[in-house]
């Protein structure tokens, strides 16, 4: 897919798609409209006739788990992850026969091709605004929630290069807008765009270019929001799971280059060391988040299509689309976390716990200390970081349901010894710390114990019937008219 039109059509085809013809606000209606089709495992929805606009507003276009895998061009996310997997095994020298080295050469080409493409024009600069002709009150941008503080963009691709090194990062943080040329920027503290802002800070820089791409094809959409490392680039990361090379191009009054294929581009500029008040905002730990300082972004130019569509997206108490969003990342990701920590089987970040609250792992233990291990570890890579609560059980359990993990959970723990408390970074919108940004956290080793962890008694076993059995009740089960 080249661009979300594509994606559009392919969602319509497939009878997934919701086209509203009737008038709607963009003040608080495309929200509950939204929020009910989620809760209902509904569509993606098109508004065609949003007030006071004349563009269309699409909503909801990665709410499934489904959406999110076509999205990246599979029917199931987990080929991305295979694909991901058979990558990071690529040696440098492959070992075996000619036909190895032929095989590994090819995956590399396909690597290399995948690396953004400059194109010299784009459909997004179809209509340019320049200066006080560039105009953001002309954007269907949404107020989502009845406290927030203003509008606020919330599916952005915030393109900046670092002003040391100048790699290119896109990450997707809100901007809530002031006025028709001047927004915020959401640029929480551990992503990579505020350390960015703190770079040009420390050098006393006059400006930090950045560009906000508003579209583009989903897979691309998508990468803003993983937390990659800070040098990988995510329009790089975007060709190779799309198998495709992203075209951009440069920015017309910013040195950035930019997606080609977008419904809208935002460029400007961001002054460090100056800061506004942002927020309230109705965030996705399902409360608003209190109004705090971030950067303000001043608008040089918007760029669109002639027939510019606006993505959007609505955050609150979960799961709403950036959880399947997430999912998607997490299962993408994990070949790449099991490189890092082998015993790792398994991991999931379960839709109430918004990804930094809770992260539950399964791993094959092998000695005294090992769920500890694990958890330190994933505490330290990343943005796991920001983990406030990690619980640890064994390879055989099935962590992706609750049932099953909240029994493993209650059944195996001994509260004075399987707790592990300690300090460091917490999430931005954290709230439950005194301290903004740093507190309190907890592992939790829900493993089953034996002489290895030095458990002086007998551990039970577990309930299970005798393979036999249930392959001969299986073969009479019609006999049994249940």
């Amino acid at each position: 897919m080249e661009n979300i039109r594509d994606f559009l059509a392919l969602l319509e085809e497939r009878g997934d798609l919701a086209t509203i013809d009737a008038e709607v606000s963009s003040e608080l209606e495309i929200t509950e409209i939204t929020e009910r089709t989620i809760r209902s495992s509904g569509p993606a929805l098109l508004f065609k006739n949003v007030s006071g606009s004349n563009m269309p507003v699409v909503i909801n276009l990665f709410g499934s788990h489904q959406r999110m895998a076509w999205a990246l061009g599979v029917d199931d996310v987990q080929e991305i992850a295979d694909r991901v997997t058979k990558i990071l095994k690529i040696p440098q020298n492959p070992p075996g026969g000619i036909m190895d080295k032929i095989n590994t050469l090819g995956d590399l080409a396909g690597i290399a091709k995948s690396q953004p493409k400059l194109v010299k024009s784009a459909p997004c600069q179809e209509v340019i605004m320049i200066g006080e002709d560039a105009n953001l009150n002309e954007l269907p941008i949404l107020k989502c929630w009845p406290q927030d503080s203003g509008k606020f963009i919330t599916l952005p691709l915030v393109i900046s290069k670092d002003p040391q090194t100048s790699r290119r990062n896109v990450g997707t943080y809100r901007m809530q807008v002031y006025d028709e040329r001047t927004v915020g920027m959401h640029w929480q503290t551990h992503k990579v765009g505020a350390k960015h802002f703190r770079e040009g800070e420390r050098r006393k820089d006059e400006r930090l270019e950045v560009a906000v791409a508003l579209g583009a094809d989903p897979t691309t959409m998508w990468t803003g929001s993983m937390p990659l490392p800070p040098d990988m680039d995510e329009f790089a990361v975007s060709g190779v799971i799309r198998q495709k090379a992203v075209k951009l191009v440069k920015a017309k009054t910013v040195d950035l280059e930019v997606p080609a294929e977008a419904e809208i581009i935002i460029e400007g500029y961001v002054v460090p060391g100056e800061y506004r008040t942002e927020g309230p905002f109705g965030d996705h730990t399902g409360f608003y988040s209190s109004a705090d300082q971030y950067p303000v972004m001043h608008v040089t130019a918007i760029t669109r299509r002639v027939d510019a569509i606006y993505p959007t997206t609505v955050v609150g108490r979960p799961p709403m689309e950036d959880f399947y969003m997430g999912k998607a990342t997490e299962r993408i990701m994990l070949p790449a976390l099991k490189m890092v920590i082998p015993e790792i089987v398994d991991v999931t970040m379960p839709a109430e716990g918004i990804f930094h609250n809770l992260l539950i792992v399964s791993i094959r233990k092998e000695y005294p200390g090992h769920a500890r291990k694990v958890m330190h570890a994933l505490w330290g890579v990343g943005l796991l970081m920001l983990a406030k609560v990690i619980i640890v059980v064994d390879h055989d359990v099935d962590i992706h349901n609750p049932s099953e993990v909240a029994w493993r959970v209650a059944g195996n723990l001994n509260p004075e010894s399987d707790v592990v408390f300690t300090e460091g970074p917490l999430d931005d919108l954290d709230y439950s710390s005194p301290v903004s940004k740093y507190g309190s956290k907890m592992g939790i080793d829900a493993t089953s114990k034996s002489q290895l962890d030095g458990f002086p008694r007998e551990w039970p076993e577990e309930i299970v019937m005798t393979q036999e059995i249930v392959e001969r009740v299986n073969e009479r089960w019609q006999e049994f008219n249940l």
